[in-house]
């Protein structure tokens, strides 16, 4: 029991600070590396509560895809950082009114929950014994919560959609299909026969046709 308090307060110390420092820090790669330290904590606090399944899944899914995209992105794209910290310091007020809020609401929660659980509405089903950990999330997923797990499936989509249509919608040479063209396609508009002499290579049997 102390050994586990104790790996718990190493843990959640260590991932709040890490956090702290993803904010903190000036240098984005540090930032990253810092997140990556936090989602390995956050992980270690996963398996203290008995849920491996997550805590595998946050190692494997977030520290091993997406904070290594980030890193990645970051460090091979030429972004100019002095131009979003402007942004950043543009829109602070709102975040920090956003992030009041969502700090308001945590609080009545978790107050509500402390001074009274009874009042609070559990909706989460009841785990049997002789069930792992990973059968009874999927069950949990698939039977009970199916339609709101079919519901954040489609917001990531259409939140995927939005991003790729923003990031183009101001690059110009960035090539767009028509639907109805590329369903309209024929064989004959799709490829070309040319007749290519011995010796004589594509480039320059285009030139010749062109001259004629």
């Amino acid at each position: 029991m102390i050994l586990t308090a104790l790996f718990f307060y190493l843990f959640a110390g260590v991932c709040v600070a890490s956090a702290v420092m993803v904010i903190v820090s000036r240098n984005p790669v540090h930032s990253v590396l810092f997140l990556i330290l936090a989602f390995v904590n956050a992980s270690g606090l996963f398996i203290l509560l008995g849920a491996e399944f997550l805590g595998m899944m946050l190692i494997v899914v977030y520290v091993g895809a997406v904070a290594v995209l980030f890193l990645f992105v970051i460090m091979m794209l030429d972004v100019d950082f002095t131009e979003l910290r402007e942004g950043f310091l543009e829109y602070l007020p709102i975040g920090l009114v956003i992030g009041g809020i969502f700090l308001a609401e945590l609080l009545l929660v978790a107050g509500g929950w402390v001074i009274s659980p009874g009042t609070v509405k559990q909706i989460t089903a009841a785990i049997p014994t002789n069930v792992s950990n990973t059968e009874a999330l999927g069950l949990v997923l698939y039977t009970k919560y199916i339609h709101y797990f079919q519901i954040a499936g489609m917001v990531l989509l259409v939140a995927m959609i939005g991003a790729i249509v923003l990031t183009l919608r101001h690059k110009a040479k960035v090539k767009r299909q028509d639907i109805n063209v590329q369903n309209a396609r024929t064989p004959e508009l799709a490829m070309a026969v040319r007749q290519v002499a011995s010796g004589q290579g594509l480039q320059d049997a285009d030139a010749a046709e062109w001259v004629k």
